[in-house]
């Protein structure tokens, strides 16, 4: 499995995935990141077995080699496979005890779901209400299951039909619920679920089944467990919400259009600039992504350079890397490669302006702003068929990969004339079905994670931004898209060795560099970086800070992962900074939070280079404001420069 894969990038508010990852919410088997399963003998012990790790959860598949479109549209058919599905599920939840309440959420969305199809509407109603309350965020609790509590509702209340009469039931019913709420808590999922149900549309769902389920049914003539959640999904939202969808947009738009005041933005008082500061010392920051734009930091004297390397095609400092004038680069197969910037062919170049316009198109669209772009936008979105969605699908991942890094870096440079950095790059493969996972690609990769440790030190490298996360379900689904492995299980046994070689490396790198600071993005899945064992995020090592995202008020956003490991949050939502040629977009995601936490310690060590990278981190903890809830632990970089002051003068 090449890097790429491995370290798949936090990119939620790139492209359109950004919007795609909420409706993924419905279609699981869009993104095929949840967690498959295996077939377990009954247990007869009377006691729960705990489950602290997503690994320790089995494996199951049912036999299937039909088409998953037709499937989906076929009630009966697909019934039969939700009752087995229902069954697996109650029996994990009889003899586990799983200790991840997203988890477990999400088994019980499951059965949810499954009883809504069947007809059974008050037992998913109350079921819909349970969910709720598991929430721990609190615009989660308000906000859940809003919609399809409001259709089943008008479900027990006129029947299953949603004529004109039901469709006007409905919306009473939704309003009744939206307009009271908190614009301050629930602000952002409003706002969200507004864009969305501008565009969303069965050739999107259908497309996603025919470009990615399809496949691994192709290959394996399977359907895992995920598999038939996906497809539940996909059932409910075209035979229900989809009716509903323009009620939907009108009912949100009317709540923003009546509350809609900015929220207090927090961290522009926070802040500390470095320009004009005198004895400021350099400080090396790697920028361990996508690839850096250096013509952007180069001209600002912001950018590394290595002294020994010519650009000229040759090794010239012997390091195994060509022209590694800004940093090392690798391709997608983890070989040493060349160019700070992924390289695009001129068909390539000639779309990105317009990839740009429909990014920020998407943006406006989930921030219910009524822009020319995004009008744009939605007429493009309306306009998709099914046979579409593979070449949609593959730009956005190209051109979000693309934009990625140097975002990033923007970030972490922001008001540090002393800030150096050095673009790592990572090839990132941005196909529909990723490549072929192999034992000798995961060897040369984990060898290359350890030896890029002595290329940080040689540069002195002080901190290493790293807005990137994986996890095991990764390979497994590359594996099953591949048609390697003759089960679900067999897939979960390969797909560990690989990851632990990855898993591995990184932690022996990271522990090897003790005098360098790890910053790592938690994530964008809204769940434990520990049960799921995110890497970068779920390592704990004193010279690592793992950073979630809270948005310009310092509130907690839907998509920041958690965890014991995650000790500090920064701003994450529609963070302006660079993309290549110069333009500036707002990014919002875990991968925009770190940076943040990134340029506060390069200031700190701007300032006094002598700092280990635990004094940084106590730095960082003892500026931070709890809030109230105690969820949250807000970074505030004018308070932790204070203190570093303090100590220097006394």
């Amino acid at each position: 499995m090449n890097l790429a894969d491995k370290f798949r990038l936090h990119r939620l508010a790139n492209s359109v995935i950004v919007a795609i990852d909420d409706l993924m919410k419905f279609i699981k088997m869009l993104i095929h990141l949840s967690i498959a399963f295996c077939l377990l003998a009954p247990q007869l012990l009377a006691e729960k077995t705990i489950i602290t790790e997503a690994d320790q959860l089995p494996r199951v598949a049912f036999p299937f080699d039909g088409n998953v479109v037709e499937l989906v549209s076929d009630h009966e058919a697909l019934s039969g496979f939700i009752a087995k599905m229902e069954a697996e599920i109650l029996r994990q939840l009889d003899i586990y005890d799983i200790q991840d309440n997203a988890t477990v959420r999400g088994y019980k969305s499951n059965l949810r779901t499954a009883a809504l199809l069947r007809g059974e509407y008050a037992e998913a109603l109350e079921m819909t209400l349970q969910i709720r309350d598991m929430y721990e965020k609190p615009a989660d609790r308000l906000t859940y299951g809003l919609i399809t509590e409001s259709l089943l509702e008008t479900y027990i209340e006129s029947g299953d039909s949603l004529d004109e009469a039901a469709v006007a039931t409905f919306k009473q019913r939704y309003e009744a619920k939206v307009a009271p709420l908190s614009w301050d808590v629930v602000q952002d999922q409003i706002e969200q679920a507004n864009g969305v149900y501008q565009y969303i549309s069965e050739a999107l769902v259908l497309g996603g089944l025919e470009a990615q389920m399809q496949n691994t049914v192709d290959q394996n003539s399977e359907l895992t467990v995920a598999d038939v959640a996906g497809l539940a999904s996909s059932a409910f939202m075209m035979k229900h919400l989809m009716p509903v969808k323009e009620v939907v947009v009108e009912v949100t738009g009317d709540y923003i259009a009546a509350n809609r005041v900015e929220k207090e933005d927090i961290w522009a008082d926070r802040s500390f600039d470095l320009n004009g500061a005198q004895g400021l010392t350099p400080v090396v920051v790697a920028i361990w992504d996508s690839g850096v734009d250096a013509e952007i930091f180069e001209p600002l004297g912001q950018m590394w350079t290595n002294p020994n390397e010519e650009l000229n095609g040759e090794d010239d400092d012997g390091n195994g890397f060509v022209d590694d004038i800004y940093g090392p680069a690798w391709d997608e197969d983890s070989y040493k490669t060349t160019g700070n910037l992924f390289p695009l062919t001129e068909e390539q170049l000639a779309e990105y302006p317009n990839d740009l316009d429909f990014t920020k198109g998407l943006m406006d669209l989930q921030s219910a702003v009524d822009s020319e772009e995004a009008a744009k936008t939605r007429q493009r979105m309306a306009s998709l068929q099914r046979e579409d969605f593979t070449d949609f699908a593959e730009s956005l991942g190209l051109f979000g990969n693309y934009t990625h890094g140097t975002h990033v870096a923007g970030i972490a440079a922001a008001g540090n004339p002393a800030i150096r950095l050095m673009s790592a790059r990572l090839s990132l493969a941005y196909k529909v079905i990723p490549p072929e996972p192999t034992l000798e690609e995961a060897v040369r990769g984990a060898n290359e994670i350890r030896e890029f440790a002595d290329y940080l030190k040689k540069a002195n490298v002080r901190v290493v931004n790293m807005s990137f996360g994986g996890n095991q379900a990764m390979y497994e689904y590359a594996l099953e898209a591949n048609g390697i492995g003759d089960s679900p299980e067999h897939r979960a046994q390969v797909a560990r060795i690989l990851f632990d070689l990855a898993y591995d490396s990184l932690y022996e790198m990271m522990e090897s560099a003790p005098e360098i600071l790890f910053i790592p993005a938690a994530g964008n899945s809204d769940d434990d970086v520990n049960f799921t064992k995110d890497i970068p995020s779920s390592i704990d090592l004193p010279n690592v800070l793992v950073v979630g995202a809270v948005d310009q008020a310092g509130d907690e956003t839907g998509f920041t992962s958690y965890g014991k490991n995650v000790r500090v949050h920064a701003n994450g939502f529609e963070v302006p900074s660079y993309v290549p040629g110069g333009r500036v977009m707002e990014f919002s995601g875990t991968s925009m939070s770190a940076p943040n936490v990134t340029n506060l310690a390069a200031k700190l060590l701007a300032i006094n280079p002598e700092l280990t990278p635990e004094e940084v981190i106590e730095l960082i903890r003892e500026g931070i404001d709890v809030t109230e809830d105690g969820r949250r632990y807000l970074i505030n970089p004018m308070k932790s420069v204070m203190l570093l002051m303090q100590r220097m003068a006394g």
